[in-house]
């Protein structure tokens, strides 16, 4: 159900509350993150709704919270973030992660300019589309046999680096490592394997995409530095998830939890927040199925990042060292992890879900990168395929959202609404018009994904910027686009 706008009280300029008296089961308040004017958009769909029924998990800590980039989901929102506390019998949810487990965002830097890229642009863009597998159901090049699936379900992006496809250093800026420890791949069912065994550095359909972009905006000179970025440079954004092996690890848990619900004593009001204890034999079995697939995706990020830089050497007839293409950081915004976080004072183990929302450590948390202690962990937030993407970082602001912000731009419109309103137009000429060229699989998925079906990232970025929730540090534009 849509919530009137009267319920939400006003924290400060960037802060909504949902009172905990708004609903029966709620056991903490939700809090949404949004400016006064995205309150119209958030509120025509059901999604404020959901972060009131996400307050009634057992075991939640702090508040039921959203992102600026919030919609409608399978239970959680898109965009929502909640934290359970596993000792005192808090639950892990397959809706609170999503269908698509540890869809997440990479960013490549170049020491190409703008000017270098613009004589060959439509042959790069052309070559991307051709060398990279895209949309549903596509198969890759890159085929592993069922033992050695195991093996990449628990190592994840580095059983692909030591087969080949990318380098040390490219381990070392992904969340994790590219391979979440305690993956169980005998908690994948045999359909699951048989959907991933083909799919590695294939991109996948609807929102997923390759683009390559220019830096347009500098907003923190120092910080940028540190990435090694410069307006006018040229870089690659690679979006992407765990294709039908993640899907097929949440449809099966989130059917089977349906029935954990009584054997656990679980009210909730909707069944797609099915869950158990995160100790429970049953949350074990989802918490190691899970990390298969979120390892899965890593090692399909990594893949991709390897064949776009091959097809980078080609077009430029320059090694992709030569090329500078160097990884900045790998961040998946669709996952739960057990996480140590101080509640009243005391150290808890949580399990932060974040399900369309980003990790954004703060300067000097121990799991960064050696080279981003001092600025925080690099956040990655896609935009449209019109509009800017953004990099930001974590801030030590943020210990109300766990360390989360927001995923990238978030649906305004639903997939059939932006059908309706491509009818008759042409998404790739419009875009070509703007500069920037689009290859899709198919002429629906442009409609689905054309600019004004998403909110405004810019919009989105400056209310977690605002917030203090992370900040920014430059925003790129697009230049050329491949959609799955």
């Amino acid at each position: 159900m849509t919530i009137p706008r009267g319920v939400l009280e006003k924290i400060d300029e960037y802060r909504w509350r949902i009172p905990k008296s708004y609903k029966s089961g709620m056991r903490t308040d939700g809090i949404i993150y949004a400016s006064e004017d995205m309150l119209d958009a958030i509120l025509a769909d059901k999604a404020v709704d959901q972060v009131a029924n996400v307050a009634t998990l057992p075991g939640i800590v702090g508040s039921s919270l959203a992102m600026p980039d919030i919609h409608w989901g399978y239970g959680f929102p898109i965009g929502g973030v909640a934290a359970t506390d596993v000792d005192a019998g808090g639950v892990i949810s397959p809706g609170g992660v999503g269908f698509d487990i540890n869809c997440g965002v990479r960013l490549v830097k170049s020491n190409l300019f703008e000017k270098d890229l613009w004589p060959k642009l439509k042959d790069l863009v052309g070559a991307l589309y051709a060398e990279v597998p895209a949309g549903v159901g596509s198969k890759g090049d890159i085929r592993v046999s069922h033992s050695d699936e195991r093996k990449l379900l628990a190592q994840g992006a580095r059983w692909v680096v030591e087969h080949g496809y990318g380098t040390a250093e490219d381990l070392e800026y992904t969340e994790e490592h590219g391979e979440i420890k305690g993956a169980d791949p005998d908690g994948v069912s045999p359909r699951a394997y048989e959907r991933g065994k083909n799919q590695s550095g294939t991109l996948g359909s609807g929102n997923h995409f390759l683009e390559i972009q220019a830096v347009d905006t500098i907003y923190d000179k120092e910080l940028a530095g540190v990435f090694g970025l410069e307006e006018g440079q040229v870089t690659l954004m690679i979006h992407s998830g765990s294709r039908g092996l993640g899907y097929q690890v949440c449809d099966e848990y989130a059917r089977d939890f349906i029935h954990t619900l009584s054997k656990y004593g679980i009210n909730v009001p909707d069944k797609q927040l099915a869950s158990a204890p995160v100790n429970s034999p049953e949350g074990k079995a989802y918490l190691g199925a899970m990390r298969c697939a979120a390892n899965y995706a890593w090692a399909n990020r990594q893949c991709l990042m390897h064949l776009a830089r091959r097809v980078f050497e080609k077009v430029f007839r320059r090694s992709a060292k030569d090329l500078s293409m160097e990884l900045i950081y790998d961040v998946a915004h669709n996952i739960a992890k057990i996480e140590k976080h101080e509640i009243d004072g005391k150290e808890r183990t949580l399990c932060v879900h974040r399900k369309g929302a980003t990790r954004a450590f703060p300067p000097g948390h121990p799991e960064l990168p050696a080279k981003y202690t001092k600025t925080g962990q690099p956040v990655i937030i896609p935009g449209d395929m019109g509009r800017g993407s953004y990099l930001l970082v974590g801030t030590a602001f943020a210990r109300e959202t766990f360390y989360s912000t927001c995923h990238g731009a978030g649906r305004l419109m639903s997939r059939s609404a932006a059908i309706r309103a491509g009818r008759g137009r042409s998404i790739s000429r419009e875009l070509e018009d703007r500069g920037i060229i689009v290859k899709s699989t198919g002429r629906q998925t442009l409609s689905e994904e054309m600019p004004e079906a998403y909110k405004d990232v810019n919009q989105v970025v400056s209310v977690v910027h605002g917030a203090g929730i992370s900040r920014r540090v430059c925003r790129m534009r697009p230049l050329g686009v491949i959609k799955g």
